[in-house]
């Protein structure tokens, strides 16, 4: 699908079937991809094995206690980097939650091409013949619903292959991109124009057309002036902040968003990875602070959305001898909203990651949970996958309740 430019985008919604975009209970998900590789287990501490902290002498966290630099209890097993202390809060109130040991289970190649690009389009390593990304054959395989090109968002300058194949998608980095714009400034005077027309036509298209301007009218209301987000949440001034305030407000524009993209780089932190500060733990800041700032906005409107964080893989358990992490395997994945059993980490911890007695070495987590059954159940919770459409999304893959989600099969 190529990239749609603020024209196309435009061209689009003026013909979009947009009658459900209107309602407001719609459910959005928000997809969170850290590509990199990011070390979640310096994100999860677990402070309760020893050996944690024999793999890592330099890089790992420190166990919980009252110095600004130690983690922050969670469990009996695991504590937060001192940077994702904003998610303290929403794992407590039971929002927040992870599940361990994730990852792609036939792929080791430790490739970040390879496996983002296995995880976005959602197939086996030896998949060849199923088509698009995995979000976008689930919003193909939702005939029963109306879709627009603002039912599924890329926030950014691609479209993520995840998206690749849905029956309409959208990249844009601004909400100000849509809109309709005339050289002279009488934009009043064209969606007036246009109403009249589209009023007067009886048919699909004039339908179409009435339900498009009355899009943009709500999509409108927030543009021409700065931002004020609600709750006193405040974003800060970097990409990955910007981007989800613009989530943000369109959630609060009720234009059916169901599904939202947004990228946060740079976790490849082979050298000089830092602990709780240095480089991974500014990223980490970033994560918790825009997760955080958009939570806060959205308050009022906090079941209808949810968040699940992933990345293509984790880290090895040992570092190297360039002060980082290199390229492991399984990682700690995170989903936040009301419809998510939080409050817990899911899967046990694998001792054997941090087992120096094992021939093969400390290495990378093995991957106990198939990507695929995490976000099948994060899409079953939050936007009502059924087990048919589970079929198309992810063939050959036998879904399961982990707990994670309050399921449903009756759709958002």
């Amino acid at each position: 699908m190529p990239l749609l430019t603020r024209r196309a985008l435009l061209s689009q919604l003026a013909f979009a079937a947009t009658a459900a975009a209107a309602k407001e209970t719609t459910h959005t998900m928000i997809c969170v991809f850290l590509r990199g590789g990011a070390d979640t287990t310096n994100m999860w501490v677990p402070y309760a094995d020893d050996a944690y902290y024999r793999q890592r002498p330099t890089l790992s966290i420190k166990r919980p206690g009252s110095a600004s630099d130690a983690s922050i209890k969670l469990t009996d097993h695991y504590a937060l980097h001192p940077a994702l202390r904003p998610f303290e809060s929403l794992f407590k109130e039971g929002r927040l939650g992870a599940v361990q040991s994730v990852g792609i289970t036939d792929n080791t190649t430790g490739s970040h091409f390879e496996c983002q690009d296995q995880m976005e389009h959602g197939v086996s390593a030896t998949e060849q013949t199923v088509g698009g990304g995995w979000l976008g054959r689930f919003m193909r395989a939702r005939s029963d619903r109306k879709q627009s090109p603002l039912s599924a968002v890329a926030i950014g300058k691609t479209l993520p292959e995840s998206l690749r194949g849905a029956p309409a998608a959208s990249v844009l980095e601004h909400i100000n991109d849509i809109a309709i714009k005339s050289p002279a400034g009488h934009e009043d005077d064209i969606v007036s124009a246009l109403r009249s027309l589209y009023g007067a036509d009886v048919t699909l298209l004039g339908e179409r057309g009435t339900e498009t301007l009355d899009l943009f009218k709500r999509v409108s209301a927030l543009q021409g002036k700065d931002y004020t987000p609600e709750n006193g949440a405040e974003y800060a001034k970097n990409d990955f902040a910007s981007g989800l305030a613009e989530i943000a407000r369109l959630i609060k524009a009720r234009v059916g968003l169901e599904v939202a993209c947004i990228d946060l780089g740079n976790w490849d932190t082979h050298f000089f990875q830092g602990t709780a500060n240095g480089s991974q733990a500014e990223r980490i800041q970033t994560l918790a602070d825009g997760i955080a700032a958009l939570d806060a906005d959205l308050k009022s409107h906090r079941a209808n959305y949810t968040i699940m964080i992933t990345t293509e893989f984790g880290r090895r358990i040992y570092e190297n001898a360039s002060l980082g992490t290199d390229h492991g395997r399984a990682f700690t994945f995170m989903a936040l909203g009301d419809r998510v059993k939080g409050g817990r980490v899911f899967g046990p911890w694998p001792m054997e990651a941090t087992d120096e007695s094992n021939p093969l070495g400390p290495g990378g987590i093995k991957p106990e949970t198939d990507f695929r059954v995490v976000f099948g159940e994060v899409l079953r919770g939050s936007l009502g996958l059924s087990n048919e459409q589970a079929k198309v999304v992810f063939p050959g893959v036998e879904m399961k309740s982990l707990g994670v989600m309050s399921l449903t099969d009756s759709g958002a």
